[in-house]
């Protein structure tokens, strides 16, 4: 049961750290009641007659789709403006822009690589602004993240969540910052030279003391899947660095989740996440091309895992559209 809701009106959705624990919560317990009444038929169209700009720099399956949607079944109208369609610092300053959209638009999703954009579009538009990735924090996806694991265990709080992989992108950041916000175990298992940044940590740490949230990072995969109960991982390279994968591939494959590091957790309950897109066989053109250049048939996850009872990918990427529908409800509608 919903307690009484966090005031959230006209606020933006940049990261995890401008939100407290009760409020971040409540979005994911939120989000759960509107699947349920999505599913059951019952319409919640808190953004009627509301228009709302899609930015995206970066293109995303999921996140498009996801706004998308969630826009239509809130009531809302969403316009989609790619790369070529808008002009952030190029003909037009970030400012300028932001002023104009905010004169249209009641809402605007940012997708794309500089944080201080999405920043100053809040700060300069006068409406909600959510960001749907940026390369510093990704907390649209935490959300999904957060509402699966509650939907496969109950709660958050002592939860032990790993995340395998390159501990310092945007995804890391989000679910260090997050996990340390609701009180998980939360644990980044990555390569010393793919360790969060220390203004990272030290911001998890202190959310840590908070929530009474413990906070590990290592390199050492025994130790840092033990126990586990969610074990999560992402590409090895992000957008925009595919000059590094033979750097990474190095550093990476110890780190990737097979079932030998299934079975190290000793949790035979342990699920699976990743924000996907995956590479987890050779059935894309990209799969292919790696396989071609470096050898390799599977990435950060192997096929097993990934079709495995362990796997929750698909729920999680559904609860993208759940999750991101409660935000834009909570901070631009009247709800209850």
């Amino acid at each position: 049961m919903l307690v009484t809701a966090p005031n959230y009106k006209g606020r933006s959705f940049l990261a995890e750290k401008d939100f407290t624990k009760e409020e971040f919560i409540y979005l994911i317990d939120f989000a759960h009641r509107l699947k349920e009444e999505k599913k059951l038929g019952i319409t919640h169209r808190y953004l009627e007659g509301k228009n709302i700009a899609l930015l995206f720099e970066k293109p995303s399956t999921r996140t498009r789709c996801a706004f998308t949607v969630a826009a239509v079944d809130l009531g809302a109208h969403p316009e989609y403006l790619g790369k070529d369609d808008i002009q952030l610092g190029k003909k037009e300053s970030i400012e300028d822009t932001a002023k104009v959209l905010g004169r249209m638009f009641d809402g605007i999703e940012f997708r794309g690589f500089d944080h201080k954009k999405v920043e100053m579009l809040a700060e300069y538009s006068g409406v909600p602004v959510w960001n749907g990735l940026t390369d510093l924090w990704h907390p649209t996806q935490t959300l999904a993240d957060f509402l699966t694991v509650k939907e496969n265990f109950g709660r958050l709080e002592g939860i032990k969540f790993v995340f395998v992989g390159d501990g310092r992108n945007n995804v890391a950041n989000s679910l260090l910052i997050g996990g340390a916000l609701v009180g998980m175990d939360i644990r980044i298992c990555a390569p010393e030279e793919l360790f969060p940044s220390q203004e990272i940590v030290e911001l998890a740490n202190k959310l840590a003391k908070q929530s009474g949230s413990l906070v590990t990072i290592t390199s050492n995969v025994d130790e840092g899947v033990l126990d586990a109960d969610v074990i999560y991982t992402d590409v090895w390279v992000s957008m925009g660095e595919e000059a590094k994968f033979a750097e990474r591939i190095k550093l990476l494959s110890p780190y990737q989740v097979n079932m030998e590091m299934i079975k190290k957790t000793g949790n035979d309950n342990v699920i699976f996440l990743h924000c996907l897109p995956a590479f987890h066989d050779l059935e894309t053109a990209y799969g292919q091309d790696i396989h071609a250049k470096h050898g390799l048939t599977e990435m950060e996850v192997t096929d097993e895992v990934f079709r495995s009872k362990h796997s929750k990918v698909f729920d999680e990427a559904e609860n993208r559209m759940h999750t991101i529908k409660a935000v834009m409800a909570a901070t631009l509608g009247n709800f209850e």
